[in-house]
């Protein structure tokens, strides 16, 4: 049987341990800064984002890798004799689903198999890992993209965004919505739904009342939360991911398990951006 070489991208916002550990290839989206295109991870941090962001004022715009780039990617692994399972950034946010399909056309029918995550960050980071041990089980590429497929729909992934400033910069909120919601201490909370960004509700007040309601709102499926794997993801706030991790593992048992976000989901949230991200079960 064929190995299974696992490829996601750069908004995956995978453990670096996890793909090193795992062998999990990594294809980069592209963070633009005017004529400057930098791959997300490669060759700009975070850090790096938000510096340049805060010197200029203004965000850069983000991009989807190029068929080629998927193609220059894959090649070696096929012609080493590997089937190749990419879990892509959901196709309802990036065309970079469409470009992984089209360069899987170039090759051996059944060799590469596309899989749109309808997730972003950590929530393909679940599905992949959910892939990466079916792998190491024995798994055939179908059985595994199946799998894939059945977990998909039950990923709950939400996110408390402590500023409006970069929704504003990006577009996503009126001037007159960034400057009340900064007076009021308004916090949006984040969820995805059917592959698309959507808000869920606001939290008025402190930053720990809204992360406290993010924490209820998981603790309230409880029961149903698949306990392999849970992820706590951000961006620049480590402090309150490990408290949330903390309560999380103490309160469900499970694995709960730490990572940072890439410069495109920070493109578009901003600092201090914290999510939890499980899948649940019947």
């Amino acid at each position: 049987m064929s190995r299974i070489k696992i490829f996601a991208d750069s908004t995956s916002d995978l453990n670096p341990n996890w793909i090193k550990t795992h062998d999990i290839g990594i294809i980069p989206l592209y963070v633009v800064f005017g004529e400057e295109s930098l791959k997300d991870g490669v060759e700009i941090t975070p850090e790096q984002l938000y510096e340049r962001v805060s010197k200029d004022g203004r965000l850069p715009k983000t991009a989807a890798p190029s068929p080629a780039d998927f193609i220059k990617a894959f090649q070696p692994y096929i012609e080493q004799g590997d089937d190749i399972l990419y879990i892509s950034l959901s196709s309802e946010l990036s065309s970079t689903y469409q470009n992984a399909l089209l360069a899987s056309s170039e090759f051996p029918e059944g060799r590469i198999s596309v899989v749109d995550s309808l997730n972003l960050s950590s929530g393909i980071g679940l599905l992949v890992m959910k892939a990466v041990h079916a792998a190491q089980k024995g798994q055939s590429l179908k059985e595994i993209t199946h799998l894939v497929e059945a977990v998909k729909p039950n990923v709950r992934t939400e996110f408390v965004i402590d500023t409006l400033e970069y929704l504003h910069k990006g577009g996503r909120c009126s001037g007159m919505q960034n400057l009340i919601g900064s007076l009021l201490k308004i916090r949006p909370v984040i969820r995805v739904t059917d592959g698309k960004m959507s808000p869920a509700y606001k939290v008025r007040g402190k930053r720990e009342k809204a992360l406290d309601q993010m924490l209820q709102n998981t603790l309230s499926e409880k029961q149903r939360i698949d306990t392999d794997l849970i992820i706590v993801v951000h961006t620049m706030a480590e402090e309150d991911a490990l408290e949330l991790q903390k309560s999380l593992q103490d309160q469900t048992g499970g694995r709960v398990e730490l990572t940072t976000a890439g410069c495109v989901i920070c493109s578009h949230c901003g600092p201090k951006t914290i999510g939890i991200i499980y899948n649940t079960v019947l």
